[in-house]
């Protein structure tokens, strides 16, 4: 599969990799994709005891006080033009762009609010070492905004919880933003990659990602 993923990347090095530019001015949170990998601890991941309730989601978001729960603050919160909301937080109008596939949504109904670690990933990755609370936290998490993201619920099915060593988005524009993102995310709440998911993503570091920015920052305990 890395070999595959590679075959693809190769036409587009030449187009995506940075003409001898000053790297961006960074800060101890703010760095670039090569040296955020590099911080990643490498572990096999262990699938056992997995289930999905062992996340508690959706809870009741950033505001209890809104009537909204979570999916509902991240689709207002990631809308390119509001929806009208109700006091029962129904969402009616909007638009948005979908992050994995760029299509443009003006129905909250068919979006998908997806984790962008997916939560197996999470539990095989350190997550079934944590406490329930911790669990939730993250399944809700809004404090860093790749977290969760939406989009459509053909582009998730797509992704079908696979890490980067088997799935990015397929369009140039997007996978730098996105396993940037996955390894900012990975990060935030300290857990781990296993050995062809590195690979893969020293691939994307080595190559057309390497001026991709990463922000980073602690999740809540």
């Amino acid at each position: 599969m890395i070999k595959n993923l590679m075959r693809g990347l190769a036409p587009l090095a030449l187009i995506l990799s940075p003409l001898a530019v000053p790297s961006p001015a960074l800060s101890a949170n703010v760095v670039l994709f090569p040296d955020a990998l590099a911080a990643l601890p490498e572990a096999s991941e262990d699938p056992a005891g997995y289930k999905e309730t062992a996340f508690a989601h959706w809870n009741q978001g950033l505001d209890p006080a809104d009537g909204c729960d979570t999916r509902a603050e991240v689709l207002v919160a990631e809308a390119v033009d509001a929806p009208k909301t109700d006091k029962d937080c129904t969402l009616t109008g909007g638009t948005w762009t979908s992050y994995y596939d760029g299509q443009n949504v003006s129905d909250p109904a068919t979006l998908v609010v997806d984790h962008l670690v997916p939560l197996a990933e999470a539990w095989e990755s350190g997550a079934s070492g944590w406490t329930a609370a911790r669990r939730e936290k993250f399944a809700n998490d809004q404090g860093a905004a790749a977290t969760l993201v939406a989009v459509t619920a053909r582009s998730q099915r797509d992704k079908a919880g696979r890490d980067p060593a088997e799935w990015v988005p397929a369009e140039n524009a997007r996978y730098c933003r996105y396993v940037g993102e996955w390894v900012g995310t990975k990060l935030r709440w300290g857990l781990s990659v296993d050995k062809d998911e590195m690979e893969a993503l020293k691939l994307f570091a080595d190559g057309p990602c390497e001026e991709t920015v990463v922000h980073r920052s602690t999740a809540p305990r």
